[in-house]
């Protein structure tokens, strides 16, 4: 068996091993873990999923809040009973009363309040330190787990950019929209209400009047920000707008200076930001709206209170107390309510970004395990397409009824014109996509019994455009088989010729690739994608246009490793470059996704034929484009 027997035996043994550290679905849990299965799909039950999680971290904090602002908003009620208690010492002072003795309860409740407040409110911050960063990595770490087990259809509808910023902005969100309803909200209800409750005590009227301005200010300033929300959104459209436009220029300003388009390129910047002028300037007039309406109701607030608290002090209605604490908590309640509007705005903008993230991540996945689905260990590497019925749309099926075995360790070309259903054979094998009818062995397992994870580890793909990981050379060739040596690495280095080109850089394996490799050269990507399959060590081997991207010379050394590596092994290669798979066991040729010829490259080049004609019309080595 050679390098399959040894890696039958090293599989079997590393996938037992290594099954809960390598499979999503079974790593030891944490307390941080999530059930991403489980995870909430509404704005609402989602932000509410994550806030039961720090239930009682929450619990704290509220208790802890409701303290501090009853601290706040009981101090106007102490400052109250120390100046009546001067005012009536004053009145006594013929009797030489100590005005140490007359002040002395009121004064210890006003600095017992001054020290609750402070430490209420620096114990609920330290909370909130422990709590928020955990929070939001919790969020981002269970989304982006939901988002890795999507399959290849979800990520072909999404930007990969827009994903992640769909993450960030869901985890902040959760983050601000329950800070701001305990942090904000909750102390100014609690003012709201402890103020009407204090005023009662003293005066129906006084507590009447706040109540009434309370329920105005809060219904208009909802509203106001209701209205204000469309002009908000439209205003963020617009920066983003000015700022594509800005990243879109930036990255082809080589085409910018090779066409002289500069001068148009900043005039068309100009007019988005003329756009952008108008949009905002709507969003800031009524912004100032917002602003005069809170203004004014502040005014009247301070002005009706001052004006009933003389009034009913003129009156002898209530006393020198009363008046100077309903005075003070008019400024306590027009202190804590000034930005409601604005709160209120933020809120739904972080509501909003919830359910864009929750709408876009958390849908239903299209392809996953069967229940009790295996670990499966493949020891020889039999394929089988059973009565095979697949397409990316289910109107117009690339493949109908398509049935194909592949031996264990046999070569196997695929060649054919572009769309004839190549790659999509792959992407089935891998299953990136689900047929729609019928099914797909490997050594006589439907794949779907598998787990993925499982499926994923045996099969080694060399893609025609690899793509690595902004990490080390070593990281990404390690990718594959994390616990290799470095020893290994350089084995697998020097299998895909890639050891020369790493060993003269400065920091060689672990110098830095860049995203998604782009400080390497299309064929040093290919070489590093060619020595991570090596190391990977996989019983079945998948190659696409493994080596369009190398120059001839490199091509031969890269063709003669991978007949190497392709011994024992089963292997389906797609080229467009038909000597690089000539030498192959097999050849199957596709037409609009049939089969329509199987056989070597002698057999089939000497009979009549797809394959004799692409043969003769190939220009330069490759393939007409029809």
């Amino acid at each position: 068996m050679g390098r399959a027997g040894e890696y039958d035996e090293r599989e079997a043994q590393r996938v037992a091993a290594g099954r809960a550290a390598t499979s999503p679905r079974r790593r030891p849990r944490g307390d941080d873990d999530e059930d991403v299965a489980a995870l909430p799909r509404t704005p609402v039950r989602f932000t509410a999923h994550f806030f039961w999680r720090f239930r009682w971290w929450y619990a704290l904090i509220i208790i802890l809040e409701v303290g501090a602002a009853v601290s706040s908003i009981v101090m106007p009620y102490a400052i109250g009973q120390i100046v009546g208690a001067v005012t009536q010492w004053a009145g006594e002072a013929g009797a030489q009363r100590d005005i140490g003795a007359a002040v002395s309860g009121p004064l210890v409740l006003f600095v017992a309040l001054a020290i609750g407040e402070v430490v209420f409110n620096r114990a609920s911050g330290a909370c909130r330190v422990y709590v928020s960063p955990r929070q939001r990595t919790g969020i981002a770490r269970a989304m982006f787990d939901y988002l890795q087990r999507h399959s290849q259809h979800y990520f072909s509808n999404h930007f990969a950019g827009a994903l992640s910023a769909r993450i960030a902005e869901t985890s902040v969100g959760v983050n601000m929209t329950l800070s701001t309803v305990i942090f904000e909200f909750l102390p100014l209800a609690i003012t709201l209400a402890v103020s009407i409750f204090l005023l009662s005590s003293a005066s129906l009227v006084l507590a009447s009047f706040t109540l009434a301005w309370s329920a105005v200010f809060i219904l208009v300033s909802y509203w106001m920000a209701r209205r204000a929300q469309p002009y908000a959104e439209k205003h963020a459209a617009a920066r983003s707008a000015t700022s594509g436009r800005i990243v879109d220029t930036v990255t082809n300003l080589a085409n910018v200076r090779l066409f002289a388009r500069g001068d148009y390129e900043r005039e068309q910047l100009a007019a988005v930001q003329g756009r952008e002028i108008a949009v905002a300037s709507r969003a800031m007039w009524f912004s100032e709206k917002v602003q005069w309406f809170q203004m004014g109701a502040a005014l009247v607030l301070k002005v009706g209170m001052l004006y009933f608290a003389l009034t009913l002090w003129r009156d002898g209605r209530i006393d020198v107390a009363a008046f100077v604490m309903s005075t003070s908590l008019s400024l306590l309640v027009i202190n804590d309510a000034r930005n409601l509007g604005r709160r209120f705005l933020e809120v739904f903008e972080y509501v909003g970004n919830i359910a864009n993230g929750v709408r876009t991540i958390m849908q239903p996945y299209e392809i996953v395990d069967r229940p009790g689905a295996r670990d499966v260990v493949i020891r020889r590497g039999d394929i089988a397409f059973e009565n095979v019925t697949f397409g990316y749309d289910s109107e117009r099926p690339v493949f109908r009824d398509l049935d194909l075995v592949i031996p264990a360790g046999q070569r196997v070309g695929l060649v054919g014109f572009s769309g004839s259903g190549k790659s999509t054979l792959v992407n089935l094998l891998l299953r990136l996509y689900e047929p729609q009818q019928g099914r797909i062995m490997i050594d006589g397992v439907d794949i779907r019994d598998m787990t993925q994870d499982a499926l994923h580890r045996q099969i080694g793909l060399i893609p025609q455009d690899p793509s690595l990981f902004h990490r080390s050379l070593a990281d990404n060739i390690r990718y594959g088989r994390p616990e290799a040596s470095l020893e290994d690495i350089r084995a697998a280095a020097r299998g895909a010729s890639a050891d020369g080109f790493i060993s003269e850089m400065p920091l060689q394996y672990d110098a830095l690739v860049g995203e998604r490799g782009v400080k390497l050269s299309g064929g040093q990507r290919q070489r590093v994608a060619i020595a991570r399959v090596i190391l990977k060590n996989a019983p079945i081997l998948v190659l696409d246009e493994a080596t369009s991207a190398l120059d001839s010379i490199t091509e031969r050394v890269i063709q003669d490793c991978l007949d190497t590596v392709m011994q024992g092994r089963t292997v389906i290669a797609i080229a467009h470059r038909l000597s690089t798979i000539a030498h192959l066991d097999r050849i199957l040729v596709f037409d609009h996704g049939t089969l329509v010829q199987d056989g070597s490259h002698d057999a089939l080049l000497a009979q009549p034929g797809t394959y004799q004609r692409l043969w003769r019309q190939q220009a330069g080595g490759f393939l007409p484009t029809s």
